[in-house]
C-alpha cells in the first residue's frame, strides 16, 4: 500500500509538466536558421542570364518559409527572372511589399497568376484601391502599422518615414540580422537604428536599396563610415544606391561589400 501511494505521489506532481521533447520543440521553434538570399528584380545585373530592369524583388528561403520581398515593375522580368533561378512561384508562402512604389510593386498582379491565397503584408498607408486589387487578385492584403513579428525569425520595422511610408524587413539568422530594404527612403541609418532597437545590436548584412542615388559623395561617405563603426559586417547596396554609392560603400568595407544585382545569391551561412 505504501508503495502504491509513492506512485501515486510521483505522478500526481508529473502531470501538466510538459514533457522533456516538447519543451525542446517549442524552444527550437523560434531559433534562428539560416537563410537564402535571391535577388529576383534589379537594374543592377549579378548574372547574365537574368533580366535587370528599374526596380528590385528578393527571395527568402529558410528551411521553414519562403518569402517573396517586393515584385519589381510590371514588364515580366519578375517572372523570367524566377525560371532563370530555378525557383517555383508556387512554393512563396508570403509576400512583402516594402512601400507603393511602381518598381517595387508592379509585378505583383503577374506573380499572382502563378501564386493565390497568401497573405500581402503592406503598409497600412496603402490606397484602398491597391489592398482591394489584392482582393480581387484571390490574396490576401495584411495591413502593417508599428514593427511586429511576421513569421518566426522574420520581423517588419514597422511603417516608417513622412512623405513616402516604408517598412523594411529583420531576418534573424545565426550569424546575427540581416536587414533588407526596398529603397531606404527613411534613411539607410534610421531603418539600422530601428532594427537595432527592435532585434538587437548583432547585424550581419544590409541589403537593398539605400536611396543614396543623388547623395553627395561626402554625406555617402560619411553614412558608410558610421555603419562600419557600428559594427555592420556586410553591406549589398543595390538598386537606388547608385555607381559612386557602391565605390564608397566598396572603398569602405572592403571584402565585406557584397557586389549585387539580378541573380544574386547569398547563403547567411557563408558570410
Amino acid at each position: 500500500m505504501k508503495n502504491l501511494m509513492i506512485i501515486l505521489s510521483l505522478l500526481f506532481l508529473g502531470a501538466g509538466k510538459p514533457s522533456v521533447n516538447h519543451q525542446k520543440q517549442k524552444s527550437d521553434m523560434d531559433t534562428p536558421t539560416d537563410v537564402t538570399l535571391t535577388i529576383l528584380y534589379d537594374n543592377y545585373n549579378f548574372d547574365e542570364n537574368f533580366r535587370s530592369s528599374w526596380g528590385f524583388s528578393c527571395l527568402i528561403e529558410s528551411p521553414e518559409r519562403t518569402i517573396l520581398f517586393d515584385c519589381g515593375g510590371n514588364d515580366g522580368a519578375l517572372m523570367d527572372n524566377f525560371k532563370a533561378a530555378g525557383k517555383d512561384p508556387g512554393k512563396v508562402e508570403l509576400v512583402i511589399l516594402s512601400h507603393i512604389h511602381w518598381d517595387h510593386t508592379g509585378g505583383l498582379a503577374k506573380f499572382l497568376e502563378s501564386r493565390t491565397g497568401i497573405d500581402v503584408y503592406v503598409p497600412a498607408s496603402f490606397p484602398d484601391e491597391f489592398k482591394q486589387e489584392i482582393k480581387s487578385r484571390g490574396a490576401r492584403p495584411v495591413e502593417v502599422m508599428a514593427a511586429r513579428k511576421i513569421i518566426d525569425n522574420v520581423w517588419t520595422t514597422g511603417e516608417m518615414g513622412d512623405e513616402i511610408i516604408e517598412q523594411s524587413l529583420i531576418i534573424e539568422t545565426p550569424g546575427g540580422l540581416v536587414i533588407l530594404t526596398g529603397c531606404a527612403h527613411p534613411g539607410i541609418q534610421e531603418i539600422v537604428e530601428k532594427a537595432r532597437k527592435e532585434r538587437g545590436n548583432k547585424i550581419l548584412l544590409v541589403m537593398g536599396g539605400f536611396h543614396l542615388l543623388r547623395t553627395g559623395a561626402g554625406t555617402v561617405e560619411s553614412i558608410a563610415a558610421d555603419l562600419r563603426q557600428q559594427g555592420i559586417q556586410y553591406v549589398a547596396p543595390t538598386h537606388c544606391s547608385g555607381d559612386g554609392t557602391l565605390e564608397i560603400f566598396k572603398k569602405t568595407f572592403g571584402d565585406h561589400f557584397l557586389r549585387a544585382g539580378a541573380g544574386k545569391v547569398i547563403h547567411t551561412s557563408e558570410l
